[in-house]
């Protein structure tokens, strides 16, 4: 039997516990305390996230996306591939470990994305990248945390009050869309979304698209 093996350990900011990045043969897995965050095994409802939110884009020539949120580059990588050449994907993540962790241990899991120069990743808050944008982006993809609820850094829970939609609809263009990932069904953040200037779709999805735990996407196009 094959021992899994600790490979990389980080820190949270706002929180006390830290990321633990383990490999088990080929396949890596990203953990915080007794819960299981990311798994290269699994990917399906991350890939989803991009297929559901860039929908809308077509070919609009010089597109621009938001991801918050890098995980093992799942969603970045299904972006890239949906989106035209002169596309730019900026991506916020705040723990800097987990940007490394990507080039050095396990991007080649999702196809090394951050190798394409339409990428640009950047650490940092991406409340605060939102909060900076005024009519920026054709679409904003979040997988921040575990969903509206925040389990790996409370502060999170910003992104999704209401100041923090109504940063997102000003972040973003005319007729230009959110798409949120949540590990569950939150209706109290479904009820909040709706009240705000969006109109909303619930998506549920699998885990490995066929199998395993169902997902939420929320899909919000900007009024």
């Amino acid at each position: 039997m094959i021992a899994r093996e600790l490979v990389g350990t980080a820190s949270v900011p706002g929180h006390r516990g830290e990321l633990r990045c383990y490999r088990h043969d080929r396949d890596f897995a990203i953990w915080i305390d007794r819960t299981e965050l990311m798994s290269s095994r699994v990917h399906g409802s991350e890939e989803a996230l991009a297929e559901l939110g860039l929908a809308h884009l077509g070919d609009r020539a010089q597109s621009r996306v938001l991801i918050g949120g890098l995980g093992m580059g799942f969603t970045l990588a299904r972006a890239l591939a949906l989106v035209p050449d002169d596309a730019t994907i900026d991506v916020a993540e705040i723990v800097p470990a987990v940007v490394e962790w990507n080039r050095e241990l396990f991007g080649h899991c999702a196809g090394h994305p951050l190798r394409d120069p339409r990428a640009h990743v950047f650490v940092g808050d991406v409340a605060d990248a939102i909060a900076a944008a005024k009519a920026e982006y054709d679409a904003i993809l979040l997988d921040v945390d575990n969903g509206p609820e925040g389990l790996s850094r409370p502060a999170n829970d910003r992104l999704y009050d209401p100041r923090g939609l109504a940063a997102i609809h000003t972040a973003l263009r005319p007729g230009a869309v959110l798409a949120v990932w949540s590990s569950a069904d939150h209706h109290a953040f479904e009820a909040r979304l709706r009240r705000a200037p969006f109109r909303v779709e619930t998506h549920h999805v699998r885990a490995r698209r066929s199998k395993g735990p169902r997902r939420t996407i929320w899909v919000a196009a900007r009024r």
